[in-house]
């Protein structure tokens, strides 16, 4: 019999899981859609075909980001459904009867939940990652024709990287230039070149930049670092610094894996640390973060269940406002440094924990 009523509710969370899914992403889509709509047709040169295939391939690819943004209140939401829905036809009440606790009866729920809560760890690990140069693009931009501004960086033997426009398809820099210390150069170098074009190497991030036009033109090789050859041309041998790290958005960690985080915190010329560091505690804590809100969620529900329906889910919307807009702020006070990183990250758990805890145990049984 409770395996019976087991996979009962478990069918009915994951019916719930996938309509609010479905729902809440054909919403936005929809909204942005047409909201951005200019930008997908002006870039329109065959036809209808195209503008479709551009506007899917477009959503298609931020599907994965928008679940991500969602995963948490997607989980609770059907919890919320499956939980409320049970409640309204009182498919608890035999249950009860027989002397079943409630927690028992909603373990399914909340099992799934957390299931939903890892796979989304997998998706923000895994599947983002590997499309954030897709999800970097533009709407009006879709093959990433159109120049960046390009912004300066430093290799690990401190040899400075910059310039001024790129072209993402063609991995070209104009106006590149390079300084090389006095401890690599035997005197301060400063290098200038017309373009350069990244080529990459075996290894991620290992490469060398070709440059075209270079002054000066009577510089001696640098074995390991730069080949000189003939007519200005130059090679520059680099082991960080490679087009991604010249040309990404400030904000590009958001679409990196924890690993990638963490590997960029231990170089000493990281940008914008406070924030880096924020980011990386909040992915440690994310798990913990999801399953407080499930259990303070539906703890809010089951806690009185003779109380109105309306008025428990009001409640439990709420207080889960209440727990974001805390999140939030939390973020913004660590990535301005008034915070400590792990503080920032571990303050919402330290505040919601216990309260989710206590609901919980409170639970009408």
């Amino acid at each position: 019999m409770f395996k019976q009523i087991d996979w009962m509710l478990l069918l009915a969370y994951f019916k719930a899981y996938f309509i609010f899914l479905v729902s809440l992403l054909t919403l936005y889509i929809i909204i942005d859609l047409f909201t951005h709509l200019d930008d997908f047709i002006t870039l329109n040169s065959r036809g209808l075909p195209a503008v479709v295939k551009r506007i899917g391939l477009y959503y298609g690819y931020r599907l994965p980001q928008l679940f991500d943004r969602l995963c948490e209140a997607i989980a609770l939401l059907a919890a919320m459904f499956t939980v409320v829905m049970m409640q309204a036809h009182n498919e608890h009440l035999p249950l009860l009867s027989a002397g079943v606790p409630t927690r028992r009866i909603i373990a399914p729920v909340l099992g799934s939940a957390c299931v939903m809560l890892l796979l989304a760890v997998l998706n923000q690990e895994v599947i983002i990652p590997k499309i954030a140069e897709k999800l970097s693009l533009e709407r009006n931009d879709p093959d990433g024709i159109r120049e960046v501004t390009v912004r300066g960086a430093y290799e690990p033997n401190l040899i400075h990287i910059e310039g001024d426009r790129a072209a993402r398809n063609t991995r070209l820099v104009r106006s590149f230039r390079v300084l090389i210390p006095e401890n690599i150069g035997g005197n301060l170098l400063h290098i200038t070149a017309q373009t350069a074009k990244y080529v990459p190497g075996d290894e991620p991030q290992h490469g060398r930049w070709e440059m075209f036009g270079c002054h000066p033109r009577d510089l001696d090789p640098i074995a390991g670092i730069l080949d000189v050859n003939d007519g200005g041309r130059y090679v520059l041998h680099t082991r960080q610094v490679d087009f991604d790290a010249l040309t990404r958005d400030p904000r590009w960690y958001n679409l990196a894996s924890t690993q990638r985080i963490y590997r960029e915190l231990q170089r000493p010329d990281s940008n914008r640390l406070a924030a880096l560091a924020v980011l990386f505690h909040s992915r440690l804590t994310r798990p913990l973060l999801g399953a407080v809100l499930i259990f303070m969620g539906l703890s809010m529900i089951l806690r009185d269940q003779t109380r109105n329906i309306i008025i428990s889910s009001g409640q439990c919307i709420v207080l889960c406002g209440a727990f974001f807009a805390t999140v939030h702020v939390c973020k913004m006070l660590g990535d301005n440094e008034i915070l400590t990183p792990t503080l920032s990250a571990w303050l919402p758990i330290l505040l919601f924990a216990p309260f989710a805890v206590v609901q919980f145990d409170a639970i009408q049984t």
